[in-house]
Formats: C-alpha cells, sequence, structure tokens
C-alpha cells in the first residue's frame, strides 16, 4: 500500500519540473527583448550622450514682427475722472478730441486716483506711449485694475488725477 508521502512526491517534482521550464523561458524572453530592444535603446543614450557633448551653437531667433501703430484717429480712448472733480473728465476729452484720438466711453473712475494715468490693452502700448507725450502723462502702463471687457472696446484709458 502506498503511503501519503509517496502521492506527494509526483506533484512536488511536477511543480519543480514547471519552475524550472518558467525560468529557462523567462531567461529568453530577457534575451530577447534585450536582442530586439537593445539595439534601439543603446543607438538613442549614444545620440543623446553626442548631442549632450557637441557644443551649441545659438541661433539667430527672428524678431516677432511688430503690429503696425494704429493712427490716431483709429486709436479709440476711454476717460475716466479719477480726482472727484466734476467735469474733469469731459475736459480731458476734449483734449484727447483735440489730439485727434477717437473718444469712447467718458465716466468717473472707481477710486480717486494722485496721479493721471494712461493704460493700455495688451498689444497697443506704442498708442499709449504716443497718448501719454501727447498729453504729457508721465505714467504709461498695462491695464491694470480693470479687465479688456470693462473698457467697451477702447484700445486706450486715460485717468484724470488730482
Amino acid at each position: 500500500m502506498e503511503q501519503a508521502h509517496d502521492l506527494i512526491r509526483p506533484w512536488r517534482r511536477a511543480t519543480i519540473a514547471v519552475s524550472a521550464v518558467a525560468a529557462v523561458e523567462l531567461v529568453l524572453l530577457g534575451v530577447l527583448a534585450i536582442l530586439l530592444l537593445g539595439n534601439p535603446i543603446a543607438r538613442h543614450f549614444r545620440e543623446s550622450a553626442a548631442a549632450a557633448a557637441a557644443p551649441r551653437v545659438r541661433t539667430a531667433v527672428p524678431a516677432p514682427a511688430k503690429k503696425p501703430t494704429l493712427s490716431r484717429s483709429e486709436t479709440s480712448v476711454m476717460v475716466l475722472n479719477g480726482n472727484g472733480q466734476a467735469g474733469a473728465a469731459h475736459a480731458a476729452a476734449d483734449r484727447v478730441q483735440a489730439h485727434g484720438y477717437m473718444l469712447g466711453n467718458v465716466g468717473n473712475a472707481p477710486a480717486i486716483t494722485p496721479h493721471s494715468v494712461v493704460m493700455y490693452r495688451a498689444g497697443y502700448e506704442a498708442e499709449g506711449r504716443r497718448l501719454g507725450r501727447d498729453l504729457h502723462v508721465r505714467i504709461v502702463r498695462p491695464l491694470d485694475g480693470m479687465r479688456a471687457a470693462q473698457l467697451l472696446g477702447s484700445h486706450l484709458v486715460l485717468i484724470i488725477g488730482t
């Protein structure tokens, strides 16, 4: 009669044999992967190393094409009263129109401002600087505290200070 440990041995041998076959298959798959993928990966590393070792040459970057400056008659200016004196915005609007600018909205600024300021939307810096020169306003800067949608289509904002 067979004993219990004799019945277990064939399973143990079969498990060891299957594990050995799986290990051999794993080694063969590893070798195959190295043969198929090793060459492209090695080439990539060689090219990367060569590129890193090569001296870097600076190429001239072309300057972005400048948009032509709008004429005064095409430049819309919003005028806001930031000094609290009644009629200051309309007086400034008359000066803006006298220089040939198109007049946008005229109204009151949300707060009192100590200095007059010209603010410009993105892409209209040249027009803003020209308006600052025309009206002798020293502070010219990008739009701050207002969104472009609040300009109601104007390119520039002139805030009259105290």
